[in-house]
């Protein structure tokens, strides 16, 4: 191998490297979002003793609203967790302290970034749905001007879960179409 060839290889092996050890960078934001969930969790457990102090003086439209609000707070808890474990195995690395466990999700290494799409755009549906559901169990006594906007939204949420869902059934077919082909 002439020099300048083997300086080119030894410059590309190191740029390849960095860029592959970038990746790296991202492990901070997935801790980050560990914590959001501790947050999180804080903001729960303060609306739970809410709810339950005021239990007895409530009557079952509050406490369906209530509910729902912790619905809300469990489910973009749930989210942040696929986000943190399908992101950190795509993207940085494998988790492998869970390689054996018995608590290991089913879905848990096997979420690439075409299902990730897809579950948190589910999920952004599923908690759009329910704001929805407080707004209209609301709107018996008052009527909030930015009803037909968050509607919008959720309409628009769900017709980009069908797209991105039609969009991969569409991929999936031509990439067995192509395999079939070769």
């Amino acid at each position: 191998m002439e020099p300048t060839s083997h300086r080119r290889h030894l410059v590309e092996r190191v740029v390849e490297k960095v860029i592959f050890g970038s990746r790296w960078i991202l492990a901070p934001f997935y801790v980050g979002l560990s914590a959001a969930l501790v947050l999180l969790l804080m903001k729960f457990a303060q609306n739970f003793w809410k709810f339950s102090q005021q239990i007895m003086h409530t009557d079952s439209h509050e406490v369906i609203l209530d509910i729902l609000g912790l619905l809300d707070i469990t489910l973009l808890a749930n989210l942040i967790l696929i986000v943190i474990f399908a992101g950190y195995e795509n993207f940085v690395s494998k988790i492998e302290v869970a390689e054996n466990d018995v608590d290991r999700p089913d879905w848990m290494g096997s979420v690439d970034f075409s299902g990730l799409k897809l579950k948190l755009i589910g999920s952004l549906v599923a908690i759009s749905v329910i704001e929805l559901l407080k707004d209209f169990m609301n709107a018996a006594t008052v009527v909030e001007p930015g009803l037909k906007w968050r509607i919008a939204i959720h309409v628009t949420f769900v017709i980009s879960g069908v797209l991105f869902a039609l969009m991969d059934y569409i991929a999936e077919i031509a990439h067995a179409y192509g395999d079939k082909k070769k």
